[in-house]
């Protein structure tokens, strides 16, 4: 089965294969089976290689800091309480951490302050978004954003130092301890192959040079299963203000409406569209009006 894809602006068309991009729930389960430790090159070389999906990320799609476990406390305040060097004073009424001290292993620095603390998405949430989880359900980023069951996935570090981080990957931004480097490698590593993430080129090509180099003789811990919290489907805002499901099985989109927008009804292959990442039909398939294709590289002239 295939869908084709056609670009923002002109609607040109890109085929996308039902193998290549299943739905977000599948590509998750078949890629974060629990895993036995190995060497950090045999496991770099597992995890797919292609560009980035750059389109609708917004932080809002990723619940975080939420109380999964209903036990009263969120993820910001429980990870300060596993972080924390020294015994924790925690308010036992709205599980507040009121003090502690946290060493943050990017800088080396004690933190006594909780308001100089940030807790960081070792993969940050845009990064995951544009390496896969534009594809999973609601309920999968918000396991991914509160996970508590792989130390890796989070951890508590300088505020400053968390801002310079931002949403980059390794090839752009490694902490400023660099005896850290080859441990925040392989966490990198682990978050993304335990949740069926990719890499682009660059990210992947930095970590490959750093692991033949400074970081040869690294190996990855083993791993549980990636959480799931169930399926509840997607939804976004149409034209219209009001929410709409999202099928991301049939259309490799999870950020747009399976309900063709007003005035793009119908959409023709290789003329332009409008407006940018509208849906329509053309002889019963779904296209999407986009302005690249599905390798992410962009049309003449900026069409659509």
């Amino acid at each position: 089965m295939k869908w084709r894809v056609a670009a923002n602006g002109v609607a040109l068309v890109v085929a996308i294969s039902s193998v290549a991009h299943v739905s977000g729930e599948e590509s998750v389960a078949a890629a974060t089976q629990k895993f036995v430790a190995n060497d950090a090159k045999s496991v770099l070389a597992s995890i797919k290689v292609e560009n980035e999906y750059k389109w609708g990320y917004r932080r809002s799609l990723f619940a975080h800091w939420s109380d999964l476990d209903g036990n009263g406390c969120d993820t910001r305040e429980e990870v300060l309480k596993r972080d924390s060097i020294s015994k924790p004073q925690v308010d036992p009424y709205r599980c507040y951490v009121v003090a502690g001290d946290w060493y943050s292993k990017y800088d080396g620095k004690t933190l006594r302050d909780r308001s100089d603390v940030d807790i960081d998405h070792v993969v940050a949430l845009k990064e995951a978004w544009d390496s896969g989880a534009w594809a999973w359900s609601t309920s999968q980023r918000q396991a991914f954003a509160n996970d508590l069951t792989d130390r890796r996935t989070l951890i508590a570090v300088t505020d400053r130092v968390n801002a310079s981080k931002s949403d980059k990957d390794p090839s752009n931004w490694m902490p400023p301890l660099k005896s850290y480097w080859c441990t925040y490698l392989g966490d990198w590593i682990s978050v993304k192959a335990r949740w069926g993430l990719s890499m682009d080129q660059s990210e992947f090509g930095r970590i490959k040079n750093l692991l033949a180099s400074d970081c040869s003789t690294l190996t990855i811990a083993s791993w549980s299963a990636a959480p799931t919290l169930g399926n509840s489907p997607t939804t976004t805002t149409n034209n219209s203000g009001t929410a709409a499901p999202t099928n991301t099985t049939a259309v490799a989109n999870s950020t747009v409406n399976t309900t063709s927008p007003s005035g793009v009804k119908d959409i023709y292959p290789g003329s332009y569209c409008a407006p940018v990442d509208g849906l329509g039909t053309y002889k019963g398939t779904v296209y999407v009006c986009s302005k690249t294709n599905a390798e992410g590289s962009p049309y003449a002239g900026g069409r659509a």
